[in-house]
């Protein structure tokens, strides 16, 4: 949510381009950079919990988690949907309060969370 969805975020990147895909401004995104500092991915994950303050490409990447979740990233690139699955196996792994935070907010039925925890619990 690719971010968490931050994540799926990050990566699935803001405003959907002319051909149904959301833009691939940010598919060169050093995701190894952030997800290894947590000064650099707290922000992100804040401004996903709407609490601080968003950063550009966090806001834009805010409006897509939901969308992604729902249809398993359909509109993003494949290197949105490589970083998503990155971004979210990270989570799962390594930030797990960080992570049923922010499941909490876009999943709050868990229609979505099985699909990802089972497929990424192993991903890092």
């Amino acid at each position: 949510m690719k971010t968490f969805f931050i994540l799926c975020a990050l990566v699935v990147a803001v405003s959907a381009r002319p051909d149904g895909f959301y833009t691939d401004k940010y598919d060169n995104v050093n995701l190894d950079e952030i997800l290894s500092n947590k000064r650099l991915l707290g922000p992100y994950i804040k401004c996903a919990l709407d609490q601080g303050k968003c950063a550009p490409d966090a806001k834009e990447l805010k409006s897509h988690i939901k969308e992604a979740l729902e249809n398993y990233c359909a509109k993003c690139t494949k290197a949105q949907q490589d970083g998503t699955r990155r971004v979210i196996g990270h989570l799962i792994n390594n930030e797990p309060e960080s992570w049923k935070l922010l499941t909490a907010k876009y999943d709050k039925d868990g229609r979505y969370v099985a699909k990802y925890e089972t497929e990424l619990r192993t991903i890092a």
